[in-house]
């Protein structure tokens, strides 16, 4: 089956969120997010399912793609037991503000990515991102994805995008593991060495995401 074929279901299944991304207030997100903050708002801050890592910085993120991911955590393709409970409480329009408020969130505040050096990939690593042709959704840059539902992964935790990424390699799993038509099929030929590597590309890229602290955590 080829990329095509794989990105079909999913821009159809993404598109059941356009609406609700498109509905977001900002600052009703705003009133939302005290159960995030205790992770999403500590600089550095750990988790330790399924395994011991960095949780991602989500300031700045599309928030496209925060509704989807936020989605699928509700309905379960994402197996993640705190996050299912917390995605389990809000409403498409709680996801909606949500995601608008970490968008805007992560505006402003550090040096735009034009201004900063980029590592050069080497060969082997090209061509293991050649090899999913991770830069066709995600952008030549890994900052400026082609659509707004899929994620920014410049600069994200290196040790967060392993995980991630190893999660899709899980299946039948009734705690652990991510169901996506697209990035099952991507990361399944990887071993996880090659993953590792990935990831430490990606997190090495100057990007837009941080963490922001709210003033309780400052």
């Amino acid at each position: 089956m080829n990329r095509a074929s794989f990105l079909l279901p999913l821009l159809l299944a993404l598109a059941g969120f356009q609406g609700a991304a498109q509905a977001q207030d900002a600052a009703a997100g705003q009133k939302l997010i005290a159960s995030c903050s205790g992770c999403h708002g500590i600089p550095g801050y750990q988790a330790s399912f399924p395994e011991v890592h960095r949780v991602p910085m989500i300031a700045g993120q599309n928030a496209r793609y925060i509704v989807a991911a936020l989605a699928a955590y509700k309905k379960g393709d994402r197996k993640h037991p705190t996050m299912r409970g917390a995605a389990g409480s809000m409403s498409d329009k709680d996801m909606a503000d949500v995601a608008a408020f970490y968008e805007q969130q992560g505006r402003g505040g550090i040096k735009p990515v034009a201004e900063r050096a980029a590592p050069p990939a080497s060969p082997a690593v090209a061509a293991l991102l050649a090899k999913g042709a991770c830069a066709s959704c995600h952008g030549a840059d890994f900052n400026k994805p082609i659509d707004g539902a899929y994620p920014k992964l410049a600069g994200q935790h290196a040790d967060y995008l392993y995980v991630a990424l190893k999660s899709y390699q899980i299946q039948g799993k009734e705690q652990v593991g991510r169901n996506n038509a697209v990035m099952v099929g991507i990361a399944k030929p990887y071993t996880l060495a090659e993953l590792r590597v990935i990831a430490q590309y990606l997190g090495s890229l100057p990007g837009e995401l941080r963490t922001v602290p709210e003033p309780k955590f400052r």
